[in-house]
């Protein structure tokens, strides 16, 4: 009798502790960093954003439709196009009051991160800086996303929470 019951505490054990393990229990929070450096050199603005694996697989599912897996070679293609496209859809970036271009550059996995990597056409050093964030918006309204302004060594940081999108910064 001691071994059902061993065995049936066993069974409870490892379902209770499989329901802490489903995917949205690794991250309970929805927080994104995005990074806006000027590269002096280049008169450019390098953009990095960070972002979890499975929030942004499901961001670009529930945005474009069909089913988006990194760290899988067959949808690499499917991938750069779909970010490329809501990249330019979820970033807006503007340099003393002139919208600039942004592309797309790439992106690249991290484990369970994504960095996204982006540039902006040549620009002079800006006195003033405004972008629009809202990735992950489509998914969560609970998203926060973390953006870095960076001027010639001087970093101005600040939290957008959904649904606030906009920042800017004087330097």
């Amino acid at each position: 009798m001691s071994g059902k019951f061993f065995w049936s505490f066993l069974l409870l054990l490892t379902v209770a502790f499989q329901s802490f393990t489903e995917r949205e229990a690794f991250h309970p929070y929805h927080v994104g960093s995005v990074e806006i450096n000027y590269n002096s050199k280049s008169r450019t603005f390098e953009v990095t954003g960070r972002f979890f694996l499975d929030d942004m697989e499901n961001g670009l599912g529930k945005k474009y439709g069909g089913a988006f897996h990194f760290n899988d070679e067959k949808y690499k293609a499917k991938l750069n196009d779909a970010l490329q496209k809501y990249c330019s859809e979820y970033f807006k970036l503007k340099a003393d009051s002139k919208f600039l271009k942004v592309n797309y550059i790439g992106y690249e996995e991290d484990q369970e991160s994504v960095n996204v990597f982006m540039e902006s056409e040549p620009v002079a050093v800006p006195k003033k800086v405004e972008t629009a964030v809202s990735f992950l918006y489509n998914l969560f309204d609970d998203q926060i996303n973390i953006v870095h302004i960076i001027v010639n060594g001087h970093r101005n940081s600040e939290k957008l929470s959904y649904p606030n999108r906009y920042m800017f910064k004087t330097f």
